[in-house]
């Protein structure tokens, strides 16, 4: 792991000091917030998963190792505690180097750090202090749910002796989200570096991919890329569909062939200081789109160039979704897929036949980001420094009997991640081909 934060110590400090502040407005008394790691998965027997650290303790401090948990307090002049795994010879021999105490104070900013071991001493004295307590209940630790849990009921007990819990409790995701939700410059430099590598990768399969190859030695190309350069790897499990698989829309298994005339639909993004890209493409095997693929793939494209045209600030990611649906049905119409009016056709949601997902999602830490869709019952208005996908796409299963024949088997999507500025927008991944022209152009042998 990391001993040392991917941004300067300042940014942390900036965002740890920002979300103190909001703690304050928000309660009356002392406030503490609480933001474990993420536990450590096994994979199978004594082999685990990659280890990957929590988005919102990664956004706040910069710390990326297991067995960590980051206090924010309102109170007294040590507002950041830090609780790190303890340095140990033997064990760092075997899994890597820790940071310690020393380096949670030095490198990471820790007002205070204890071992994690002091978990159990330190964060009574530290919850029973205050008023409001901010942790993500039901969040991605339900053991250190249990252990937020008896906390709060031993202290509970112990009110006769003066001791007391707090009596509110809030889900800091309301104030950390939010501020995870508009990109700062140092956030968009590590999109764009994502980015860069995506391209590379995405480059590399549409160049290599012929008839005969498997989808395994496509998704092999993305993860060589994708590490290049100080990558991560994928920010997300890469989907390399070819021919029918593309229809289904999580589809992961990568192993089949790829035959002649079959569409590859490739959904994969590197992550660089753990920030990810999003990028779907869809190209032609054979290197050539025959006539109906073309008619389909161009449609598809239309809806997500109508909808990137539209983003600005003020606009939605509801309306952006109504006007993709709007021209995926008329184009399903002309394409024989659907019959009658296309007013009456999304009214009654007769569409999802053939587009059945929604048309965006926020982009950053995490491929599917934080941050509310809605504000009052109302879609949200996007604002300068939001960065989301659009990704319309038309899927045609095989055995789609109400389809014509010669449509079926046919998936496409084509997604771009786009970053709402002052003045509209910025596809940050227009630089991956796009258009019939350019994709058979990058397949070129």
């Amino acid at each position: 792991m990391p001993l040392t934060p991917a941004f300067e110590a300042s940014v942390y400090k900036t965002r740890r000091d920002e979300v103190l502040r909001r703690m304050r407005e928000m309660t009356s008394g002392p406030a503490i917030a609480i933001f474990p790691a993420m536990p450590v998965a096994t994979r199978n027997s004594d082999v685990e998963h990659p280890y990957r650290a929590h988005s919102d303790l990664y956004w706040l401090t910069g710390f990326e190792e297991p067995e960590a948990v980051a206090v924010l307090s309102t109170q007294g002049d040590k507002p950041f505690t830090l609780f790190v795994r303890p340095r140990d010879k033997e064990k760092e021999i075997w899994t890597g180097r820790r940071a310690g105490t020393e380096g949670a104070v030095k490198n990471f900013g820790a007002d205070q750090a204890f071992e994690i071991g002091k978990l159990g001493d330190e964060l009574p004295r530290l919850v029973g202090s205050a008023r409001t307590l901010f942790y993500r209940v039901g969040g991605d630790d339900p053991e250190f749910d249990s252990r937020v849990a008896k906390l709060l009921h031993a202290l509970r007990a112990r009110a006769r002796a003066g001791v007391n819990a707090p009596p509110r409790i809030e889900d800091p995701g309301q104030i950390v989200h939010e501020l995870r939700l508009r990109k700062e410059p140092r956030e968009l430099d590590a999109l764009r570096k994502a980015v860069q590598l995506t391209r590379k990768g995405h480059l590399a399969c549409m160049k290599a991919c012929r008839p005969g190859m498997h989808e395994y030695d496509l998704h092999a190309l993305l993860e060589r890329d994708f590490r290049e350069g100080g990558g991560r790897g994928w920010g997300y499990y890469p989907i390399v569909a070819a021919g029918e698989n593309a229809t289904v829309l999580h589809y992961n298994d990568n192993c089949m062939p790829i035959r002649d005339g079959d569409l590859v639909l490739i959904d994969a993004g590197a992550e660089y200081d753990l920030y990810t890209g999003d990028v779907t493409r869809t190209f032609p095997a054979s290197g050539r789109f025959s006539a109906v693929q073309r008619a389909c793939y161009q449609l598809v494209l239309d809806a997500a160039d109508a909808c990137i045209a539209a983003t600005r600030p003020g606009e939605t990611i509801e309306g952006l979704h109504e006007k993709a649906v709007r021209i995926l049905t008329e184009g399903m119409v002309k394409l024989g897929l659907l019959k009658g009016e296309a007013d009456q056709l999304i009214k009654e949601n007769t569409f999802r036949r053939y587009y059945m997902h929604r048309t965006s999602h926020w982009l950053g830490l995490d491929v599917h980001d934080v941050g509310s869709y809605s504000i009052d019952g109302k879609p949200r208005p996007l604002e300068a420094g939001m960065v989301f996908t659009i990704e319309p796409g038309l899927y045609i299963a095989s055995d789609e009997e109400n389809a014509p024949k010669e449509l079926r088997g046919i998936g496409i999507r084509i997604e771009d991640d786009i970053l709402v500025t002052n003045s509209g927008h910025e596809n940050l991944t227009v630089s991956i081909p796009r258009s019939v022209k350019d994709v058979e152009a990058a397949c070129t042998r």
